[in-house]
């Protein structure tokens, strides 16, 4: 294995491993740190942690166990892969782990980069885009647990980070690799080894890429990944994408826990359609439905149904009032989880889940613990099948994907592209 990856969440890891496929490299994608080593074949290993919203000292030290699992595989290089939103509180968790990634590897800095054109997430002077607008104005400041009410990462990050933070900005980007190498090693010893680089483009990262061809911590968006699998790979070792791939027309079913405004346009879309079913928090808070009331309306709907909780900011928020933002969310990914299981043990074998945490639980729920990219269904966005397993899956973080997305991962999780 020559590229180890840790996500911070599950769908961030199945965007970073759909691009790294798409460039080339033998992907797998486990669901938290394997008992045992990976297949000889593999030339990039990404261990998918659910650490994005966990206290920071747990998710240091699963960050760090992971770190460890991938070095023991014989990596060379090594990716903390975090949301294209930067998703995080002042506190952490992106920053804390930066920093204990760096110390056990002796790492002397790391791009910070988290930027994604083709989904729309670019950083200009230090500030991150989300389309034509910035973070703090794209939604994203009404996110349930991880508010982003400031678009200047390097401000944002400097509440995170114990070490100084640094700027390449795009000028010197534009100007190519070696002058971006070169800013990087003046930043570096400045005293900020923690370096924000700029990027709005494609052919931005890929010279990102090439510039951190000789550092050993790289972190960002999975957008970076671009410009990763020409350093460490001879041009003959590349393979073809989803060379493999075979979809399933089994049922299906699709589970929404993200209330992104993309999200909850996509829900809006497909529920016009097609069977459909809101579990609002004071349902699962207060016991008027269960997980198996939820699977038993989907497995016996006419069409594939759609289980959904996404609801808008204000609602969102006084759910949390009411009862605790920690609670809620921790019963809500609990109750999809449940779901989920209740769903394939009914016969299910395509699952389509919306929202970062919510994938997670049901990944982990049902006990998935690796996973095989196959084509793309949107920027982001592969379609996986979990290994050793009929069952095919669509994790999709909350603002990826058009207003079809739904329809769309159905139809290439059953092999129709």
């Amino acid at each position: 294995m020559k590229l180890g990856c840790i996500g911070d969440d599950f769908t961030g890891s199945s965007d970073l491993a759909n691009m790294l496929a798409k460039e080339g490299m033998r992907v797998t994608q486990f669901s938290g740190i394997p008992d045992g080593p990976a297949d000889a074949d593999v030339d990039a290993g990404v261990v998918a942690l659910k650490s994005r919203t966990i206290p920071v000292d747990e998710a240091v030290r699963l960050s760090l166990d992971a770190l460890e699992w991938l070095r023991a595989q014989g990596c060379t290089q090594f990716f903390f892969k975090y949301c294209s939103t930067f998703d995080s509180t002042k506190e952490g968790n992106i920053g804390p782990v930066i920093d204990a990634l760096m110390e056990r590897l002796g790492a002397l800095n790391a791009i910070v980069c988290p930027a994604f054109p083709a989904t729309g997430r670019s950083i200009y002077q230090g500030h991150l885009f989300v389309n034509d607008t910035l973070l703090s104005e794209s939604g994203m400041e009404n996110h349930p647990l991880t508010p982003m009410t400031d678009a200047d990462i390097r401000r944002w990050l400097g509440h995170q980070t114990r070490q100084g933070v640094g700027h390449v900005p795009a000028a010197t980007v534009f100007d190519g690799s070696e002058a971006i190498a070169a800013a990087i090693a003046s930043e570096t010893e400045a005293g900020r080894p923690v370096i924000v680089v700029d990027a709005i483009r494609d052919q931005d990262l890929r010279r990102i890429g090439a510039a951190a061809r000789d550092m050993t911590l790289v972190t960002g968006g999975s957008g970076i990944a671009l410009g990763l699998p020409a350093n460490l790979m001879a041009e003959g070792d590349l393979a073809p994408p989803d060379a493999d791939w075979q979809g399933h027309s089994g049922p299906a079913a699709i589970i929404a826990g993200s209330a992104s405004r993309m999200t909850r346009a996509q829900v809006a879309r497909y529920a016009a359609d097609n069977p459909s079913r809101e579990i609002t928090a004071d349902d699962v808070m207060e016991g008027r439905v269960t997980p198996e009331d939820a699977a038993r309306f989907a497995i016996e709907a006419d069409g594939t149904a759609l289980v959904y909780s996404s609801a808008d900011p204000d609602t969102v928020r006084a759910a949390q009032e009411r009862y605790g933002r920690e609670k809620v969310a921790g019963r809500l990914e609990n109750f999809f989880a449940e779901t989920a299981r209740k769903l394939v043990e009914g016969g299910v074998t395509r699952l389509v889940t919306a929202g970062g945490e919510t994938s997670g639980a049901v990944v982990e729920g049902l006990g998935i613990e690796a996973l095989r990219i196959g084509p793309e269904i949107a920027p982001g966005v592969p379609a996986l099948r979990a290994e050793g397993r009929d069952l095919f899956l669509a994790l999709k973080s909350g603002n990826f994907g058009d207003e079809e997305f739904f329809t769309k991962a159905l139809a290439v999780l059953e092999g129709k592209t």
